[in-house]
């Protein structure tokens, strides 16, 4: 059976920012003081290729801080990558964590496709 899934992506979990980053093989995630343009903000810092200034990942409300000052500090498409291979990462490792395999496919939108199954199960997606 299959299902289709929405989600509204809250950066949390350490381990998946650090799965992210490996994935889009960028640099390793820095917790602490982070200076954006006008404030110094706290949490994961996370550096985009040819940004100025970090993402910010607040783990504990799952808010992202950055100034990429509407594009000309940043691509924003880059902020969407993290934000995507963060969701997926995530829902690998809670996948697995409750005894599931888990396999990807990327289609040619740039979206990525889960499944999700049983250890073990062949055939259809759970």
């Amino acid at each position: 059976m299959s299902h289709i899934v929405s989600i509204k992506t809250e950066v949390r979990d350490r381990q998946a920012v650090d799965a992210a980053c490996t994935r889009l093989s960028w640099a390793a995630p820095v917790i602490g003081s982070h200076r954006l343009f006008t404030r110094v903000v706290e949490g994961v810092g996370v550096q985009a290729p040819r940004w100025r200034f970090p993402i910010v990942c607040n783990l504990a409300t799952g808010e992202l801080s950055f100034d990429n000052y509407e594009g000309r500090w940043g691509d924003p498409v880059e902020l969407d990558r993290f934000k995507q291979s963060y969701a997926v990462e995530k829902c690998k490792i809670e996948a697995r964590k409750q005894g599931r395999y888990v396999s990807e496919l990327m289609l040619a939108d740039g979206s990525v496709q889960l499944t999700v199954q049983l250890e073990g199960q062949a055939g259809g997606a759970a």
